[in-house]
């Protein structure tokens, strides 16, 4: 995998809404982005209501036949961003494959000088929030068999 020409977000701190609709947009120009640190990522709201959220949307579709729904930081942070791309279409297909999750920094990437967004930034919430990785653990995800 080459890291050369990708830019390095570092999630951290960052509203995962408003951090995935820039970075589909930047996907969309033709960017090759990594994300790391995704399950520090942030959304906004009471900790109980974001996890009673997640519960319910989970109940949706048939146990064994789906819709499968992501319970790993990582893949929850991917599927945001998938969400805001045209990804039927050949266009959002290539964006999409330009985009790299991880939940926390590969060896490879961490002399990399990561960037943080500043308009996506959890320090301008005047609310509460949660990070992903404490909504996947309540949903079911364990952090020990990754």
């Amino acid at each position: 995998m080459s890291f050369e020409n990708a830019v390095i977000i570092d999630a951290k701190g960052l509203i995962l809404g408003r951090m995935a609709s820039i970075i589909a947009k930047r996907l969309l120009q033709g960017e090759t982005i990594t994300i790391v640190n995704a399950e520090k990522a942030a959304i906004s709201g009471i900790r109980l209501s974001r996890v009673r959220d997640a519960k319910t949307f989970l109940e949706v579709g048939h146990p064994r036949k789906g819709p499968y729904h992501p319970r790993r930081p990582d893949k929850i942070v991917r599927r945001t961003i998938r969400g805001m791309l045209p990804r039927k279409k050949p266009r959002g297909k290539q964006a999409f494959k330009r985009l790299k999750v991880y939940l926390d920094t590969p060896s490879e990437l961490e002399d990399k000088g990561a960037q943080t967004l500043s308009e996506a930034s959890a320090e301008r919430l005047k609310c509460p929030y949660v990070t992903v990785g404490e909504i996947a653990k309540e949903i079911g995800w364990s952090s020990k068999g990754e």
